[in-house]
């Protein structure tokens, strides 16, 4: 967990870091951040529009500049080739619901965090999908 707050020290959100990395057959094969996409601003020079709009943490993710830690690994092991099926994900805080159906369709078979995230959703749905979610 501590590579997974290092990572998250990368972070250009405004009101949460996160980082998350991806873990197969004991190696790491991608990590993440929450963040702009490549090339766009950063909430630090643009605003954090969640903020502006009063928006409460859990709701309305498609207000936001930003890309969460676990998309992102995701997308670094698509990028770079790296087969994530059957690895374990440790993250600094609970994935949300949009994160949490990624991560299910990535087939990954266990998700390991520290911070809880107010997304009951999320939860239910990593019931139903019979994956073990280990909060630290």
């Amino acid at each position: 967990m501590s590579i997974a707050d290092l990572v998250a020290e990368r972070s250009t959100c405004m009101r949460r870091h996160v980082g998350a990395l991806i873990v197969k057959d004991k190696r790491i094969v991608a990590t993440g951040y929450n963040g702009a996409p490549s090339g766009i601003s950063h909430c630090s020079k643009a605003g954090c529009l969640r903020e502006q709009l009063k928006i409460p943490a859990g709701e309305r993710h498609e207000i936001c500049r930003g890309i969460h830690a676990e998309q992102n690994a995701i997308i670094q092991a698509a990028t770079f080739g790296a087969n994530i099926s059957g690895g374990i994900i440790y993250t600094t805080h609970q994935p949300c619901f949009i994160c949490t159906k990624m991560l299910i369709n990535a087939h990954l078979t266990k998700i390991i965090y520290r911070e809880e995230y107010p997304d009951d959703l999320a939860i239910k749905m990593l019931e139903e999908a019979n994956i073990p979610f280990v909060k630290l």
